[in-house]
Order: C-alpha cells, then sequence, then structure tokens
C-alpha cells in the first residue's frame, strides 16, 4: 500500500470532525472526573465515619458488663487501648445516661458533666448512633456517640472524636493524583484542538475573505489551496467561480460605462437642439452645466453628485420644447400670458422627465431652478433651504449665462455688470452663501468662460 493511500482517509473531512469530536470527549471526560472526584470525597467521608462507627458501637459492646459491674478500671483500659490504637481519635469518653463523663481519654475531665458539643447531624442510625460534624479551628471533627445497653437496659453512651485533618489529607492525595493526570489530558486536549481547529479554518478564513473582497469589487490572487479535501474542492471551485465573475463584472462594467457614455451623449444632443431652436441661446445648456460643475467643485460634491447635476443642468430647459416658437423666438417683449406660458417650462420640464424611472432624480432641479429665495420665483413659490441644492446651482449659472448673452431686447452685460447684479440679488434671488461663492469663483475663473465664436 502506497503512503498516498495510507494518507487518503485523513483529508476527508468527516476525519477531521471525528478528531475533534475524540478532543471533545477528552474534556467531557475531565468534567465527568471532577464529578467523580466529588464522588470519591464523600466516599472517603463515608469510610472514615463507618470505622468510627464500628470503634464507637465495638466499644459500646465492650463496655457494657464493666458498666455493670462499676468496673470502672476496666472501661478506663477500654479507652485506654481502643485511642491508642487509632492515632486520628482526638477525645473518646464514656458517658453515664445522666451526662455524667466516666471515663474520658483526657482523665482531668473525668467526673465532669459532658456537654455535647455543637454541630450538623449528618445521620442517626436505628441503634441510636448518631454521627455530627463538629466545626474546629482547623479540620473540623466526626463525632459518634453510640447507645450502651444491657438487656435493653440503657448504662450509657460511647462518644468518640475522629479528627478530620486525615480525612482531608487523603483527599487532597487522590485529588492531586485525578488531577494531575486529567490536567496533563487537558494541556494535551488543548494543544490538539487548538491546532486542528487552525488547521480546519484556515481555509474558511481564506474563503470568507475572498468572499469579502469579491463582494467589495477587489481584484486578488486565486485562494491558496490548503488540503485535498471538501474545503479544498470548494476553494478550487470558488477561484474559479471568481475568476468567471470578475470577467463577467468587466464585462458589464465596460457596457455599463458605454452605455452611460452613450445617454450622456443623447442627453447633450437633446439639449444642443433644444437650444438651438433659438439662436440667442444656442449652447446655453452647456454653458450652464460647466459653470455649475465648476461651483459644485468649490462646494465639494463628489463625482457622482457632479454628474448627476451636470446632467440636470443639460436638462434644465427641455420643458421649453413645449414653448411654441411664437413665444420662444419673439424678439419683442413678451406680454403676461406670454410670460405665464414661458414660465410653465419648469412644469412641461419635470412632466417630461416623469416619463422614464431613470430621469425622475433630476426633476427637483428641473422644476425648481426658477425659485427665488425669498419665495417670489416659479412655481411653487419655494424658498430658503427649501430649494433643492442642484437647482439653486442652476439657478445662478443660468442667470450669468443670461446676462452675459446677447438677447433680442438687449445686449449682453459685462462680467463685472453680471457679478454686481448677482451680489446684489444675494438674499432676494439667490441664497447668499451660494451667490457669495459664485462670485468669487467667477472672479477666479474669468480666463476660462472664453465663448466660441457665433456664441
Amino acid at each position: 500500500m502506497t503512503e498516498k493511500n495510507i494518507l487518503a482517509p485523513f483529508k476527508k473531512i468527516r476525519v477531521k470532525a471525528s478528531l475533534f469530536v475524540l478532543l471533545l470527549l477528552v474534556s467531557t471526560t475531565l468534567a465527568f472526573s471532577l464529578i467523580a472526584l466529588r464522588i470519591m470525597n464523600r466516599r472517603i467521608l463515608n469510610e472514615v465515619i463507618k470505622r468510627a462507627e464500628t470503634l464507637c458501637r465495638g466499644t459500646a459492646s465492650m463496655a457494657g458488663y464493666p458498666l455493670i459491674s462499676q468496673d470502672l478500671l476496666g472501661l478506663d483500659n477500654i479507652v485506654y487501648r481502643i485511642k491508642g490504637s487509632s492515632p486520628d481519635i482526638v477525645y473518646m469518653a464514656i458517658v453515664s445516661p445522666e451526662g455524667e463523663i466516666l471515663v474520658h481519654s483526657d482523665t482531668k475531665r473525668t467526673g465532669e458533666p459532658f456537654r455535647p458539643a455543637a454541630g450538623e447531624l449528618l445521620q442517626k442510625a436505628e441503634d441510636g448512633t448518631t454521627v455530627s460534624e463538629i466545626p474546629g479551628p482547623v479540620r473540623g471533627l466526626i463525632e459518634v456517640r453510640s447507645p450502651i445497653a444491657f438487656l435493653e437496659k440503657p448504662l450509657g453512651s460511647v462518644v468518640l472524636a475522629v479528627n478530620k485533618s486525615m480525612l482531608v489529607e487523603a483527599q487532597k492525595e487522590a485529588r492531586d493524583k485525578i488531577l494531575l493526570v486529567f490536567g496533563l489530558l487537558l494541556l494535551v486536549g488543548v494543544a490538539s484542538s487548538v491546532l486542528l481547529s487552525s488547521f480546519l479554518t484556515k481555509p474558511v478564513r481564506e474563503l470568507s475573505a475572498g468572499v469579502a473582497e469579491l463582494k467589495d469589487g477587489k481584484r486578488r490572487r486565486p485562494l491558496h489551496v490548503y488540503s485535498q479535501d471538501e474545503l479544498g474542492r470548494l476553494t478550487e471551485s470558488f477561484n474559479d467561480m471568481t475568476a468567471l465573475i470578475t470577467t463577467q463584472r468587466d464585462s458589464l462594467s465596460r457596457y455599463a460605462q458605454d452605455l452611460e457614455e452613450a445617454y450622456v451623449s443623447t442627453v447633450r444632443v437633446l439639449a444642443a437642439a433644444i437650444d438651438a431652436r433659438d439662436t440667442y441661446t444656442l449652447g446655453h445648456s452647456t454653458r450652464v452645466a460647466l459653470l455649475s460643475l465648476d461651483l459644485g467643485r468649490d462646494l465639494g460634491l463628489d463625482p457622482a453628485r457632479l454628474e448627476e447635476l451636470e446632467i440636470a443642468c443639460l436638462f434644465h430647459d427641455v420643458g421649453k420644447i413645449k414653448i411654441p416658437d411664437s413665444i420662444l423666438l419673439k424678439k419683442d417683449k413678451l406680454d403676461t400670458p406670454e410670460q405665464r406660458e414661458m414660465m410653465r417650462h419648469t412644469e412641461y420640464g419635470a412632466e417630461i422627465l416623469s416619463k422614464a424611472r431613470s430621469l425622475l432624480k433630476y426633476i427637483p432641479a428641473v422644476r425648481h431652478h426658477h425659485e427665488w429665495y425669498d419665495g417670489t420665483g416659479y412655481p411653487d413659490g419655494l424658498s430658503g433651504q427649501k430649494i433643492p441644492l442642484d437647482a439653486a446651482i442652476i439657478s445662478l449659472a443660468d442667470m450669468y449665462d443670461a446676462m452675459t448673452s446677447d438677447r433680442p431686447y438687449r445686449e449682453a452685460l459685462s462680467d463685472e455688470e453680471t457679478q454686481a447684479e448677482i451680489a446684489g440679488l444675494a438674499g432676494k434671488q439667490f441664497d447668499p452663501e451660494l451667490a457669495a461663492r459664485f462670485v468669487g469663483l467667477l472672479k477666479r475663473k474669468t480666463a476660462d468662460f472664453v465663448r466660441r465664436p457665433g456664441e
């Protein structure tokens, strides 16, 4: 069998998952070991209690005859031998039914009344034997009390106290050994888990980063294939998919760019056609767009906003298509009805743009570019900050180009005269801040506005 065949099973993700489960089982075993440790501690305690009960009951059975015969020396000998054989016994006493200490391991207490220590009763047997836990300054005591009876006649009781220090030491020793073993297992398990987790999640992290970059439109090198299992094949498929998506996205991007250029060109042609109806306004929309873009850049508008502003400028007089030539080309001053019809070109423009969903965003600029800052403009009498920003910008550029162009009823004003006129209308027709910035821009950009002959 070749090395490739031997390693083949370990390339499967389910094998890796099985190894992970194995490590999980080790951790679970550690948890169960802690539970077992508690059970063991309880068992050690029960063994200590059982031994103390056995000693206490044994002493009670031996002390019956000496008590009947009033053989205190024999009782003392019993207490002495039992305590001497068990170093964990703190004290041992034989107490009369009246509560007097007949014999005590501490001979100084013989003859004193026995005062039961306050403690928690752990258990009580049917023969009357009780086991209590008495708190102490260091480890505490386990006190067992068994009745002494002869022919069912109560003769007293045996009291025996065992120091818990030996119990604690035994528990500590067992606990240390168990924790040491499982501590080593836990360290090995954790190390293995970290390594395995890193091995399993590294390609996943790579895929996640690749998806994020693909979503953001970033191109990057193909993802590294770390293994030949299911994750590796998924990574290879992702690389193929990314290459395909990138190619298609580039094609779509070029197509969208061409479409957008065609769209903008169409708008320019339409604007030129509108302006061409009147020799005096030929090129007007383009000049308004250039001025508006200069002001938009000065205001810090982003490229997307500037593009929308430019197209809105090209569309701003589209409503004049519906104005009759008798009004649009009239050389004399318009009468009142004619003025009202001319003013409706903003509404006509908004109506025309409303026919196409993609043009709806230009309606506010087209409809409101003749609104006045003081609210006396048309068609809706908007004022102040209620006037859309694009409309307010177009209003300034439209005014400037109209005043610096020849009209049938007047000659063009100079740049200086136009700038003074705009400054004078700040706060009335124009937003004061926008007007100030526009005039300042014109002072810096006067040389840039050179008209072609015939415009």
